[in-house]
């Protein structure tokens, strides 16, 4: 993640959202993602981009021996110490493309809504290909490319404020794309759904589950919350590393 995290205005926005505040439980794809992880019995287990180590957590709970999560934003860091400590979990301010990835180190790696603020996807999927363990397991939840290929990320609005249509644009011309989030000017990266899948192929992964996050039933009554039955807002993937 970027370093707009630590702007002390956007943070303070950001912490008002159902998934700062709930956890995975205020995270309308959650219902999705997570029967998409493995058994992490025993498992050593890598975050990118962990946020307020919601996912940190939840892995030591299913029984993870260790947990390191990485963020860039200090701030993300030190909530997830305060919200998320475990004696089996390790948080640590770094970039995801700079850290050091040991090889044949993990048996899970998770990115969940990190990867659509990176530009080079393939270095990525090398980088974690090499610190999983054969076998090991890549889930990764980022920006569904029809989110962020549409215009300023936004619906087109009637005259009575609801929504029309979400517009989108530039599809195939991948990369920055600004938008307006939270009440400030965020840089992001659009790719393809071509770019992002066949990544994980030529990255040394074999394809295991690919679904469009849809909000989870139990949901459907907080306001605006039908409106993300109209368009695909994330992409789900689980990968495990070939041997």
């Amino acid at each position: 993640m970027g370093n707009i995290y630590d702007n002390s205005k956007f943070f303070g926005e950001y912490a008002k959202m159902s998934r700062s505040r709930e956890g995975l439980a205020g995270a309308g794809e959650w219902h999705q993602f997570r029967r998409m992880f493995p058994d992490l019995t025993g498992c050593k287990i890598l975050d990118l981009g962990c946020g307020y180590g919601w996912h940190c957590k939840y892995a030591v709970e299913q029984g993870a021996e260790s947990v390191l999560g990485i963020d860039l934003s200090k701030k993300m860091i030190r909530e997830a110490e305060k919200r998320n400590a475990d004696a089996r979990i390790t948080y640590r301010v770094c970039n995801l493309e700079e850290y050091e990835y040991p090889v044949e180190t993990y048996d899970c790696v998770i990115s969940n809504l990190a990867l659509h603020y990176i530009e080079d996807l393939d270095s990525v999927y090398r980088n974690v290909c090499r610190t999983l363990k054969q076998g090991g397991t890549f889930l990764l939840n980022i920006e569904h490319p029809v989110f962020t290929a549409g215009v300023n990320e936004d619906w087109i609005y009637d005259e009575k404020g609801m929504p029309k249509y979400w517009p989108i644009d530039d599809y195939y011309y991948p990369g920055e794309r600004t938008t307006f989030f939270l009440g400030e000017q965020v840089k992001k990266y659009h790719h393809t759904l071509s770019q992002i899948l066949t990544g994980f192929l030529r990255g040394g992964f074999e394809l295991k589950e690919v679904e469009e996050a849809m909000p989870d039933p139990a949901m459907m009554d907080i306001p605006g919350m039908r409106d993300e039955m109209r368009r695909p807002m994330m992409l789900l993937v689980k990968a495990v590393k070939q041997d």
